[in-house]
């Protein structure tokens, strides 16, 4: 047994290096076979090519469906999440934004369980949306930098929900980027897999954005 005088990585370098071989020796290129990537039996090079174009292709269309299908949907939240706004910008009392806050999110995206509590807003009642909360409620809120979701539920907001849910995101409400939390929206859904730690939470952050940008009317005083 002798060495190949050649690698396998130099002959792929060489034909990567000369695409005009095969026009110059047409006789090799159809004298090849190899083996089907699926059988046991060998077809000839250009079968093979034609094969891999073909799960490529279906690799591509799987992937432009993926890209549809996420297109599509984010349309429609983007939709809910205008028609939600459009509702808060309608109310002309700012006292019941905290209400139209939590049930117009219930609406829109067919929420099971929404639960709000404010804090630090001036003239806020001390009960419903503005009923007391623990400090430890609220600095877990201040250390959230971008809304939680997840199945964990023993957090101590799920238990302004009515019943116990499957998954949940806790959005920080904030009336400055960078400042303290003045509430804590909580979203759960009775499907487990709603609110879940690999998605993505940029609609979610645009509804606490949105929703704090609201509450700002809670500091200006009545008339």
């Amino acid at each position: 047994m002798t060495e190949p005088a050649y690698t396998a990585q130099e002959i792929a370098d060489f034909l990567q290096n000369h695409p005009e071989f095969f026009d110059q020796h047409a006789e090799v290129f159809a004298a090849l076979h190899v083996p089907h990537p699926h059988a046991s039996r060998a077809i000839s090079l250009g079968e093979r090519q034609v094969l891999t174009l073909r799960e490529r292709n279906r690799a591509l269309e799987w992937q432009l469906n993926e890209l549809i299908n996420q297109a599509n949907s984010n349309e429609t939240i983007g939709d809910h999440v205008s028609k939600w706004c459009a509702r808060l910008l309608g109310e002309s009392d700012p006292q019941r934004l905290p209400g139209e806050i939590a049930l117009g999110l219930a609406e829109q995206f067919e929420l099971n369980h929404v639960g709000l509590r404010l804090w630090n807003l001036p003239g806020q009642p001390a009960t419903g949306y503005g009923a007391a909360v623990s400090q430890d409620v609220r600095d877990f809120t201040d250390s959230l930098k971008t809304p939680y979701c997840g199945n964990e539920t023993s957090f101590e907001a799920v238990s302004w929900l009515d019943a116990k849910p499957q998954s949940l995101a806790l959005i920080p409400l904030r009336l400055e980027v960078d400042g303290p939390s003045v509430g804590l929206l909580v979203l759960g859904s009775d499907d487990p897999t709603r609110f879940n730690p690999e998605m993505g939470t940029v609609f979610l952050e645009a509804i606490g954005r949105l929703a704090s940008a609201a509450l700002r009317r809670l500091m200006v005083p009545a008339v």
